[in-house]
């Protein structure tokens, strides 16, 4: 059966296929965005474990994220069930099935100055696929300037594999990974069809784990919050690699590497059609 859902029309999924990304207005309700806000701030005071922190505590010049915590936080969890968000990623991709490889909880302090830098999301997965995105939804009003997203419009279609780095820019992400870098985008801007996408609350942006893609830090008064959700389509396979995130291993699924990622333990299948 073909994957459909009512804000996926034919138009918005061309969209997607020839640029790597789409925004889909009012993709998830208010009485969700309330949640993930509540949620936010309680995360925010208690971190919980997968954490970055760039300066704890602080009310500006703070980047947060939270990762993997749909097991543990009834919230998060049903999002990730009930939103409707793995059904608009299949349909975007053509995918019978979407299921989840992490979520990821993205908070910006007002004042933050560090750029998310420009880069493919797919090195740092241990996955291989062309069916592979992310569902980027907004609590509140964000402009590009308050650190909303941009991407090189078509780039998830270059056939290019960039080596994974680190966001703080040093050189100690992974040693053995075969790839050059990823270009310096934001010192070439003029050279690159860049789309970036102001958002409203409940705004969804879904795009391609292999377009490029960056934030600016938030110039913004308001802090900027986005829940974040990862699909997995039907020609994805396991493939841990260099670089790769270490958060689930070989060591934790029984899914062999080339093979279909049917462990509903790590990666739960949330949709099929």
């Amino acid at each position: 059966m073909k994957p459909s859902h009512p804000k996926v029309t034919e138009d918005v999924q061309e969209a997607y296929l020839s640029d790597g990304v789409v925004k889909l207005p009012g993709a998830v309700s208010g009485e969700w965005l309330s949640e993930i806000a509540t949620m936010a701030d309680e995360e925010l005071a208690t971190p919980g474990q997968w954490v970055t922190d760039t300066n704890p505590g602080a009310k500006t010049n703070r980047l947060f994220t939270s990762r993997y915590r749909w097991r543990t936080d009834s919230v998060v969890n049903r999002y990730v069930y009930e939103s409707g968000v793995a059904q608009m990623a299949a349909a975007l991709m053509g995918s019978s099935t979407a299921r989840l490889y992490f979520d990821h909880l993205l908070v910006k302090e007002p004042k933050t100055e560090a750029p998310t830098p420009w880069h493919q999301d797919i090195p740092y997965w241990p996955f291989w696929g062309e069916q592979i995105c992310s569902a980027w939804v907004s609590v509140s009003e964000v402009t590009v300037a308050e650190s909303s997203l941009e991407f090189v419009r078509g780039s998830h279609a270059w056939d290019s594999y960039f080596a994974p780095e680190a966001f703080d820019g040093a050189k100690n992400w992974t040693t053995d990974f075969e790839g050059e870098p990823a270009p310096d985008v934001a010192a070439d801007r003029d050279s690159y069809d860049i789309i970036g996408f102001d958002v409203e609350p409940g705004d969804a942006i879904f795009f391609s784990a292999w377009i490029l893609h960056g934030a600016p830090g938030n110039a913004g008064n308001n802090r900027r919050t986005a829940l974040s959700t990862r699909w997995l389509g039907d020609d994805v396979t396991w493939y841990p690699h260099p670089g790769s995130d270490p958060t689930v291993t070989d060591e934790d699924t029984e899914v062999q590497s080339g093979e279909y990622p049917d462990d509903d333990n790590h990666f739960p299948l949330v949709y099929s059609a």
